[in-house]
């Protein structure tokens, strides 16, 4: 059966249906074993002083007769008190060794049904259990779960069908209105004044398009992964750092990165958008003149990106609501820039590769945002790979 990893033995162990089933085996079988003893201690007590009145005539042991007749009962019930408990006891541990291998052969179908619920769970809805067993309970749980995972799977893709066609539904207007707008300021003749606004339509269409595109891939983030390969987060940060530096630049910001090896398993555009996510948003609200500061590392937990910068004071009772959707650190410092969906794309990545993100205030202005992801075993237990 599987455990829960960090649980205290002593709860797993009680906890498990097997050693349950065993353990009540064994308790039924010294139960019974207790009561014969009793009752054949009882019927070889009688049946003794029935062959001993008959074997000692009070009329030629007058006297002592009834003191060996409890001498001779007293003897044969501490033998067969003795004797009979080693062989209860020899014979219960054998029973419940049996009964241990027992629980465990008919445990083995619940064992086949978690563990394929298990690989569905981190991996595809598409697995089945397909149990092929006589018809039982068992037999009944199992197509049960399929014919649930039936329908969670038609769900599911019918989901992402419906989020293509939505991508595809409101990102065409968008690439339209781009187009007409290009094509209106290309003219000669074009005015100042169709100029200055044609470049506030496309601002305003750009963000429109970032919004939808951010709103997507926090749709998909937050469904289940498919695409899972080996990578390194290093490489993927120091991808992300490379092109944020113009951005940098322009903003006169420092952009630092220390780098160490943190290979981990997972979808690689995720945590690209993960990584770009972090990094946007600390050069978008840092100061003027201020410093982000990009490192991966990998400890026995697992790897871990951390991205600090030096912007505007946070109050540590602000935080929890900068991962909410469409709340914005700009609510507080006055800027109008992003769509408030970074750090929810964030936290909707990292809880889908198993690990999860926190921040903290930064003393004298900033934030710091950790993401920890499991380390590669970890993922290969969380999906069952």
């Amino acid at each position: 059966m599987s455990t829960v990893t960090g649980a205290p033995s002593g709860r797993v162990w009680r906890g498990s249906l097997r050693v349950q089933l065993t353990a009540v085996f064994g308790l039924l079988f010294f139960v019974a074993a207790t009561a014969v003893l009793a009752g054949s201690l009882i019927l070889v007590r009688n049946g003794m002083r029935y062959s001993l009145d008959l074997a000692f005539d009070p009329r030629v042991f007058p006297v002592s007769n009834e003191m060996t007749k409890a001498v001779i009962v007293s003897s044969m019930e501490r033998n067969l008190l003795a004797k009979g408990g080693i062989t209860v006891l020899v014979v219960g541990v054998l029973a419940t060794t049996a009964g241990w291998l027992a629980a465990g052969r008919l445990l083995r179908p619940l064992h086949r049904i978690t563990s394929t619920a298990e690989r569905i769970a981190g991996r595809t809805l598409h697995r089945r259990i397909a149990l092929e067993m006589p018809p039982g309970e068992v037999k009944r749980l199992a197509d049960t779960f399929d014919r649930m995972l039936d329908r969670l799977d038609g769900a599911f893709a019918g989901q992402e069908r419906f989020i293509a066609n939505a991508a595809h539904e409101l990102k065409t207007p968008l690439v339209i209105n781009r187009t007409l707008v290009e094509v209106a300021m290309n003219r000669p003749d074009a005015p100042v004044e169709l100029l200055r606004l044609g470049e506030n339509l496309l601002a305003v269409n750009a963000r429109h398009e970032r919004l939808i595109d951010a709103l997507l891939t926090l749709a998909r983030a937050e469904d289940a992964l498919t695409d899972r390969v080996p990578l390194d987060l290093a490489d993927v940060c120091d991808a992300v750092v490379t092109a944020a530096e113009p951005e940098a630049e322009r903003q006169r910001e420092g952009l630092e990165a220390g780098l160490d090896p943190a290979p981990s398993i997972g979808d690689p555009i995720l945590l690209e958008q993960l990584v770009r996510n972090l990094v946007d948003n600390a050069v978008r609200y840092n100061e003027s003149g201020g410093l982000v500061r990009v490192t991966t590392a990998h400890d026995r937990h697992g790897p871990r990106v951390v991205v600090a910068n030096t912007g505007a004071r946070i109050s540590a009772h602000e935080i929890p609501v900068l991962f909410e959707p469409f709340r914005r650190l700009t609510d507080r410092v006055g800027s109008a820039r992003g769509s408030g969906l970074g750090l929810s794309i964030v936290r909707a990545v990292a809880r889908a590769h198993g690990g999860d993100v926190t921040a903290e205030p930064r003393h004298g202005g900033g934030l710091t945002v950790t993401v920890a992801l499991p380390a590669r075993h970890d993922h290969a237990r969380l999906t069952g790979a």
